[in-house]
Parts: structure tokens; C-alpha cells; sequence
């Protein structure tokens, strides 16, 4: 066990193991002390051994996230949002915390100081990285953490499910829209996402090469989760896609030359434009998964098509029309 006392206005912990050198270390108090020994003892029983600390009193985590950025963010796919939101990390206070002192407590005041300024999944995000950090640092880079204290800490709950769809004849004022806009290939794109149910990042990423005419599908090697996954497409679709391949620069690699930025500021105006309040561009993924189960497939058939990797998922997306199931029911 270890030994905690005052010895002159500040509380010492004292550690001592068969096979070890006595380790000990002054703190201002008796918190700080307990939880250095507790943690030493720990790495004991971890590793057979004290390993040396100096190396975490002398690393703040500003410095670890200044090296994970430099090293680890760049071979991410999404490493532009990444890059942004450790700038953030690296401006706060908690940045300038030793990893020696770096506390459950520490991450669980980040947690609820970022709560009152940004949305919960941004605070989820972070901590995400945070704990992404240590774990790289304790298995790549050789740091003697005892534990990751920021897996030990409640992560914010998330409450961003929406139930909005298309309704009336809102689709086809945003077709009809589109005959306003600057994009050529914007109302293809629309009847893409509504039939397909693809996110924003598979559609702004599909190369014509990625289109078998013949298959009547779209193969998508680079998606949200990692994983490839083969999109049946409607007659609608095929369609549309087809007629736009007709007008289409022939060296054109992409099918949408544009980006997400783009896509966005040109999505707002077309909302404008038709007098549509409360839309996303989001929802249309919504409202083709929702329109998938409308068509009788079931959850299986509509997991292979928009990629959810947890079934439990698509619950969300199940907002069906009354109307089109009385039919169904007899």
C-alpha cells in the first residue's frame, strides 16, 4: 500500500514494491497524491515494473495533440474536420495539462464547459479525439499511461434523430427549382439522393466509373464506415443519371463536380427559391431509406442499400406513410 502524508505544507506519496526502487512525489494535495500512487501501483501490477514518468510530467497534452495532428490525422479521410476541431483542442486550457496530472475530473469539466457552448455531438466528437490521442500514445508511442481517463467519463447524449419527409408536392418544387439554378446537374442529383437514400459524402464522391449500366448499380468503394457496398438503382434513377451522362464533359471523372461546401450553399438558395422551411439535405437520405421500406423490402434488403452497419439504426428511418400502408394492411 502506499503511504500519503504531510511533510511540510505539501502531501507526499510514497511507493514501495519488492523488486523496485522506492518512488515518491509531493503534490499541494492529498487528491493529487492519492491518485499518482494509485495509478504508479497500477502500471506495477500492469507491467511487472514502475515504468519511468518523467516523460508524462514533462508532455502536456497540447503537445501529444500537436503530434497527432502532425502524424496521425493526415492518413484520415476525414482529416480536414479533424485538423479544424483539434485546433480547437489545442486553444483550450486543458491543453496545457501534464499527462501526470491529467485527471477523470479534467475531461468530465472539458465535457460540460464545451456543453454550454457547442451541440452535444460536437462535445461527443472531441472527446473522441481526446481518447483517440491516448490510445495512440500509449500503444504507438510508448507512453506509460495506466489507463485512458477519458473512456472513464460519461460521453453526452446525442439527440439528433429526425423524422422529416418530403411532403405534398415538395419534391417536385424542388425539381421544378432547380430549372432556376446555376448547377446544371443539381436536379439529377437530387433524384439520386431521394431514390437512392446515399449520404451527401458517397454522392459528391460517385465517378461514372463507379456505374454499371448494364448492372443497373452503383458500386461505392469509399463510404462512412469503411466498408464497400453495391446500390441497386431505380429505373428513376437510371434514367436521370443516364441523361445527364449525355450532357456531361466526357473527361469528367466525377458525376457532381462539387464539393460539400457547395453543395450546401446552393441546397439554401434552392430552398429559398421554392419556399421550403425545415429541409435538410439529409433528410432526403431519410426519405429514400423510408421510401425503400414503403416498397416492401425488408430490413435486411434496406441495410445492404444505405449501408447501416447496426439494424437498431434504421428504426429512425421508419417514419412509413399511413396512407401507403392501409393498402398493404387489407
Amino acid at each position: 500500500m502506499a503511504t500519503i502524508r504531510k511533510l511540510r505544507g505539501r502531501w507526499q506519496a510514497q511507493v514501495r514494491r519488492r523488486g523496485m526502487k522506492p518512488r515518491a512525489k509531493s503534490f499541494d494535495n492529498k487528491a493529487d497524491a492519492e491518485k499518482w500512487a494509485r495509478d504508479l501501483e497500477s502500471q506495477v501490477d500492469r507491467f511487472g515494473a514502475a515504468p519511468d514518468t518523467k516523460i508524462l510530467e514533462s508532455t502536456t497534452l497540447g503537445a501529444l495533440l500537436e503530434r497527432y495532428q502532425r502524424e496521425i490525422t493526415p492518413t484520415k479521410r476525414g482529416a480536414v474536420q479533424e485538423d479544424q476541431r483539434i485546433d480547437v483542442l489545442r486553444r483550450h486550457d486543458l491543453s496545457h495539462r501534464t499527462l501526470i496530472g491529467l485527471s477523470q475530473q479534467d475531461i468530465a469539466s472539458f465535457r460540460d464547459e464545451r456543453l454550454r457552448s457547442v451541440a452535444p455531438s460536437t462535445t461527443v466528437r472531441e472527446m473522441a479525439i481526446l481518447s483517440h490521442v491516448l490510445e495512440v500514445a500509449t500503444r504507438d508511442w510508448g507512453m506509460p499511461l495506466a489507463k485512458n481517463v477519458v473512456k472513464l467519463v460519461r460521453r453526452p447524449v446525442i439527440r439528433n434523430e429526425r423524422s422529416r419527409r418530403l411532403t405534398g408536392d415538395e419534391e417536385q418544387r424542388l425539381l421544378d427549382g432547380c430549372a432556376g439554378g446555376k448547377i446544371s446537374f443539381f436536379r439529377t442529383l437530387l433524384v439520386v439522393a431521394i431514390e437512392t437514400g446515399m449520404r451527401r459524402g458517397e454522392i459528391l464522391g460517385l465517378r461514372w466509373s463507379d456505374i454499371s449500366h448494364n448492372r443497373r448499380v452503383i458500386s461505392l468503394s469509399q463510404t462512412k464506415n469503411g466498408t464497400s457496398r453495391d446500390v441497386p438503382m431505380s429505373q428513376r434513377a437510371f434514367d436521370a443519371l443516364t441523361e445527364w451522362r449525355a450532357q456531361a464533359d466526357v473527361d469528367q471523372l466525377l458525376v457532381f463536380p462539387m464539393n460539400a461546401g457547395s453543395l450546401e450553399q446552393v441546397w439554401r438558395r434552392l430552398l429559398i427559391r421554392v419556399d421550403i422551411k425545415g429541409l435538410r439535405f439529409h433528410d432526403l437520405r431519410h426519405e429514400g431509406v423510408s421510401r425503400l421500406f414503403e416498397r416492401g423490402l425488408n430490413v435486411i434488403e434496406v441495410s445492404s442499400i444505405s449501408g447501416h452497419k447496426e439494424l437498431r439504426m434504421l428504426k429512425r428511418y421508419t417514419h412509413l406513410s399511413a396512407d401507403d400502408l392501409v393498402a398493404r394492411l387489407g
